[in-house]
């Protein structure tokens, strides 16, 4: 374990009460195994007081699936305001999950485990319309946008409320994929941008966009 432990680098992510996520990445890896700067800003959105009423955070007790959780920040942050929470990534991301859960697991005031999920493949072993779907930054690569919107109409309810964060990207074929998946969710969600009034006032950017979508009213 020593030298797997190595191959590691830390980013600590304070919380509002003084506490820090310690989340571990990889030096080297793809795309999940870094926090990535969207991930941060729909995590500390998570802590805004649009999502209090009175002290009791409306994540707790409640069903909380994360699509492409990477390292687990966005999922872990919402473990700790009391939901119950799946982190999903690949099979090769496990194992960075299941240390970061390790690592702060006395943060934790719901529940919190990691599962292969692969966009697209039939669902097994989730909770059936999770009360919350979070996503960060999981719109980059053009053969994944139908898997991706698939898995979220087969793991989504009519009550299912579903935060995506992700950042805009302006080079290449990004402005291309991220028009073509909005223009495909529009079919059956309907999208609601949060205005960065009332995001994080540290973490948040122009450039990330912070939405909440849900279900059309029809079935």
């Amino acid at each position: 374990m020593a030298d797997v432990e190595r191959d590691y680098f830390l980013r600590a992510v304070e919380r509002r009460d003084g506490s820090r996520l310690r989340i571990k990445q990889h030096c080297a890896g793809d795309v999940g195994c870094v926090v990535w700067d969207a991930a941060l800003v729909l995590a500390k959105y998570l802590e805004t007081s649009s999502f209090y009423r009175g002290s009791s955070h409306v994540f707790s007790g409640k069903n909380v699936v994360e699509l492409g959780s990477g390292t687990g920040v966005v999922g872990l942050m919402a473990s700790t305001l009391g939901a119950n929470v799946i982190l999903t990534d690949l099979e090769e991301l496990q194992d960075l999950l299941n240390i970061n859960i390790k690592d702060n697991k006395h943060l934790v005031t719901g529940s919190i485990q990691a599962k292969v999920l692969k966009w697209g493949e039939t669902v097994k072993d989730l909770p059936s319309e999770p009360d919350y779907i979070l996503v960060a930054d999981c719109i980059y690569y053009e053969q994944s946008l139908e898997p991706l919107l698939k898995t979220i109409k087969d793991i989504s309810g009519n009550k299912t409320a579903i935060i995506l964060c992700y950042e805009e990207r302006t080079m290449g074929n990004n402005p291309k994929i991220e028009s073509q998946f909005f223009e495909l969710l529009q079919i059956d969600f309907e999208i609601e941008e949060v205005p960065l009034e009332q995001q994080d006032e540290e973490y948040r950017s122009e450039d990330i966009h912070v939405l909440h979508i849900k279900r059309r009213g029809h079935h």
